[in-house]
């Protein structure tokens, strides 16, 4: 019987598994797919020779998260890999905002935009450099981060006090116009903010889009060299030499409580998968008070309170293989990494309206991937591995574009938004389509085919909007790993801090768990329990 059973093999479960093997504990791994790696996953299945990440592919908070810089998966053969260039946001009349490696190379191209927002942009570096590591360290620890957050305070005070903490709260449009007179600098924030699910107007979109904008200017956006698949590798094979085990094909049909404790994990074939001191959940929230915990063992208010709760954004995503460089208009965009593609922070704002409306956008931001510009081998020389997505409604009640698209995501209907998403990167590189070898089209159907943690398409495990953070994430009033079931651990990207793939949410439950032993009566209870059922000796 292992001491700790793991649903999904996701990074955060893994993560989570790694930390517990590590203390000595035995843990074994429970995941619905034929392989592991949840949203951390890349094949060739859109053209031989070609690697593609089928969901997330550059990892900046990875490369800044204590957490996986603790596991040093450089000794499990991780690699990472860097664009010349981190971000550009390409605009239809050829201008083009860059996020260079270098905050002076940013800082003079945003100049271009407007004198003196180049010094504006290393102002704003400034207060990363002195902060960033405490913000890193108090976004990665258990809610509330008494320590972190006592030397962030400190730290604080010496650079604005609550004028700072006012700068992270206002909604990036404002942000972008407080600091930058010209169109560089308040793109590159508003579209980093759009990589969650917050519109230009939304309090706290200032702070994310911060936040990923100075990430990028110190750890850049990088990608596993090889494919995203060599991330969930590492974290596999890290496991395996500390003694835990990976199951694949086996789905998780519920948690079995006895005694008042979680004890074991009951899969869809049927076995029971028993856990000597905890079961820990990778799995989104609706999904483990919804559908694997009996509602018999959650207290009523949970359960109304869950009813509330607020996924992001569905996402539809189109890989290519092209056969030559994307032909941007501007040079600016040819070395980078990742592209964001809207006609403006105005642009954006209509993005973010249409689909607070349900509607299907007619212009769709796009984030879009150069994956050989980052990393070379992943598809043959003077060729291009692609990919771009944006976001569409859950519940679409009317298509802002002439398509008609309905949300059915029928074989029709994803095929016209991928000409779409197509059509938007024509506008800023005439000519692309014809690069294009083949293409793969993942609506939110698919995408949650593929990691049931996708609900409908939903990347970040729920909103990050503000309402639904901190202590409020997934729930208010909890913001921390533990359940109301002892002995359970909520360890997704639906517990704080949230989306990315920064192993957090996993650490945080696995700490949680160490810390936490069960009284020696209920342990023996639900062993010998489970012994009587299973015909086996008393312990």
């Amino acid at each position: 019987m292992p001491d700790a059973v793991v649903i999904g093999a996701g990074p955060n479960g893994l993560v989570a598994a790694n930390l517990l093997a590590d203390e000595g504990w035995s843990v074994e791994v429970l995941e619905a797919q034929d392989r592991p790696g949840g949203a951390v996953r890349s094949d060739s299945g859109v053209l031989p020779g070609y690697v593609h990440d089928l969901f997330s592919a550059f990892y900046p908070l990875a490369a800044a998260s204590p957490v996986l810089a603790g596991l040093d998966l450089g000794r499990e053969g991780l690699r990472w890999a860097r664009a010349p260039r981190v971000l550009a946001h390409h605009l239809p009349d050829g201008r083009c905002a860059v996020l260079d490696a270098s905050p002076e190379r940013t800082a003079e191209g945003l100049d271009a935009f407007a004198a003196g927002d180049g010094e504006a942009w290393e102002r704003l570096y400034e207060v990363w450099q002195r902060l960033g590591d405490d913000i890193v360290r108090a976004l990665f620890t258990p809610f509330p981060p008494v320590r972190a957050a006592g030397r962030l305070a400190a730290r604080m005070r010496g650079a604005g006090g609550l004028s700072l903490a006012r700068t992270l709260l206002l909604p990036v449009r404002r942000l972008g116009e407080e600091h930058f007179r010209g169109e560089g600098g308040r793109l590159l924030l508003a579209g980093n903010a759009l990589h969650a699910d917050l519109g230009p107007e939304a309090a706290g979109s200032g702070g994310y889009g911060w936040l990923m904008s100075m990430l990028g200017q110190h750890v850049g956006f990088p990608a596993p060299v090889g494919g995203a698949s060599a991330l969930t590798d590492a974290l596999v094979s890290r496991l395996r030499r500390r003694g835990g085990a990976v199951r694949c094909g086996q789905e998780a049909a519920g948690v079995v409580v006895r005694g008042g404790r979680a004890v074991a994990v009951r899969t869809a074939g049927g076995e029971e998968v028993r856990a000597n001191r905890a079961v820990l959940a990778d799995v989104s929230a609706p999904a483990l008070y919804g559908r694997l915990v009996d509602r018999d063992h959650l207290p009523p208010s949970l359960s109304a309170a869950m009813d509330r709760f607020q996924w992001d954004y569905a996402t539809f995503k189109v890989d290519w293989a092209l056969d030559r460089p994307v032909p941007w208009t501007s040079p600016g965009a040819s070395e980078a990494g990742t592209v964001h593609l809207a006609d403006g922070v105005d642009g954006l704002t209509r993005f973010a309206a249409q689909l607070a409306c349900g509607q299907v956008p007619s212009r769709p931001f796009l984030v879009l991937g150069q994956m050989t510009t980052t990393d070379p081998s992943r598809s043959p020389a003077g060729t291009e591995s692609a990919w771009a997505y944006t976001h569409v409604p859950h519940e679409v009640r009317g298509d802002a574009g002439p398509a008609g698209i309905r949300g059915i995501w029928d074989e029709a209907e994803r095929e016209a938004m991928a000409d779409r998403v197509e059509a938007q990167v024509e506008r800023c590189a005439p000519g692309f389509r014809d690069g294009v070898r083949a293409r793969r089209v993942l609506a939110p159907p698919t995408l949650q085919a593929l990691d049931a943690n996708l609900h409908g398409g939903a990347i970040n495990g729920g909103t990050a909007s503000l309402h639904q953070q901190l202590l409020f994430r997934p729930l208010p009033g909890t913001g921390r790993p533990e359940t109301p079931v002892p002995g359970l651990y909520l360890a997704s990207a639906s517990a704080h801090p949230g989306g990315g793939v920064h192993g957090a949410p996993g650490a945080n439950a696995a700490r949680a768990a160490l810390r936490s032993r069960p009284p020696r009566r209920l342990l023996a209870r639900a062993q010998h329990t489970l012994a009587r059922r299973s015909g086996e000796p008393r312990p």
